[in-house]
């Protein structure tokens, strides 16, 4: 079996030395050269032909996400980006992953010999997971500014359906749509997010994702979608016309109590290493809503979802899969595949359709 090749891309001689160290430890992967910057990056490509690419955002001659644009719309590659853990940091890893990066790993602004050391097996598996990234398969626009989604919401292109007359903050259908997503994630929840009205049923997404990284990425959804967009509370009534991300930190579950379904958070410890888990919300939403319910699952690494869709669909939910081709990495929708328990596999630009179709089969019990 061939070694993965990678070319780690950062100005900073600590962390291309660190990352080279950690990464060779793993028998899978060869470290083929370090870059200081993109200009000497740009021709170690041509020259070496990496299969990853790890790449740091701030770092002189041109930024990380100029020189990410500029590869995706070229000459397409798996690329990991070196992220920190703060607003900004989030806001601009977000964009680099609506231009085609895969994954990030974090950067400490403290101790970070110890923490990249202590995270070696994460970083080490995301390299990997990258290599078999589909990445020709994103679309690689970048992020719209708040001021072109604004007016995207009255775009024709991708206005959702026509919404009907209801007090979405008063109305309660009873039905549930719970979406699980990682790898590539962020970007495939957008696309089926902006396609649904603002009367869908509630919605609620567990992606992995930092807590740092929440409330970024919350905004991002609300400004596509017709819907409203939120991070939830503790013991948050549950209403249609909502969407409700779990935060970065916390599982997040549903409770029916008195015939209304009710979110709660919990800080109990990580399921499948994902604090929030997929199956964590999934198994709550099996046994609030059983068949009242649709799961879907979307693009991203591991198996975190499968087991939680076999219990809903078990329990006689629908259950709704991003296809191969259209994902990033087939993982969490493949294991479902594999468990036998998906309805429906399909691209994802036609996810929320589905979801959306079997929303009127439903009959409430």
């Amino acid at each position: 079996m061939n070694k993965i090749r990678v070319l780690i891309i950062d100005d900073s001689a600590l962390i291309r030395k660190i990352l080279t160290e950690v990464l060779i430890s793993s028998p899978d992967i060869e470290v083929i050269g370090t870059a200081a910057d993109p200009l000497i990056a740009r021709e170690m490509i041509k020259q070496l032909n990496p299969d990853v690419l790890t790449l740091d955002i701030e770092m002189p001659h041109m930024d990380g996400i100029t020189f990410l644009r500029n590869l995706m719309r070229l000459r397409p590659t798996p690329v990991v980006m070196i992220s920190t853990l703060t607003e900004k940091g989030a806001e601009v890893t977000l964009e680099a992953l609506a231009l085609g990066a895969v994954d990030f790993i974090f950067k400490p602004k403290v101790d970070v010999v110890k923490t990249l050391n202590d995270y070696a097996d994460e970083i080490i598996e995301k390299v990997k997971t990258a290599a078999q990234a589909n990445v020709r398969n994103v679309d690689y626009r970048p992020v719209k500014t708040r001021e072109a989604d604004t007016v995207s919401r009255h775009n024709n292109e991708i206005t959702p359906p026509p919404v009907t007359s209801l007090q979405k903050q008063t109305h309660f259908s009873n039905k549930i749509i719970a979406i699980g997503a990682s790898t590539g994630g962020t970007e495939a929840i957008k696309v089926v997010a902006r396609c649904l009205p603002a009367d869908t049923p509630p919605v609620f997404i567990t992606q992995h994702l930092p807590a740092a990284f929440s409330e970024s990425f919350v905004r991002h959804i609300d400004l596509v979608t017709a819907m409203s967009a939120s991070i939830p509370h503790h013991g948050q009534l549950v209403e249609d016309g909502h969407i409700y991300l779990a935060p970065g930190d916390k599982h997040m579950l549903v409770v029916k109590e008195a015939g209304k379904y009710y979110i709660h958070l919990s800080d109990d410890l990580p399921v499948n290493r994902h604090k929030p888990a997929v199956d964590v919300l999934f198994r709550s939403v099996a046994k609030c809503a059983g068949s009242n319910a649709i799961g879907v699952l979307l693009t991203g690494m591991g198996s975190d979802g499968a087991a939680g869709m076999k219990e809903m669909h078990d329990a006689g939910a629908k259950t709704v899969i991003q296809d191969e081709q259209s994902s990033v990495v087939w993982g969490m929708p493949g294991a479902a595949f594999k468990l036998g328990c998906a309805d429906i596999v399909t691209p994802l630009e036609d996810v929320a359709n589905k979801i959306l179709t079997l929303v009127k089969q439903i009959r409430v019990s």
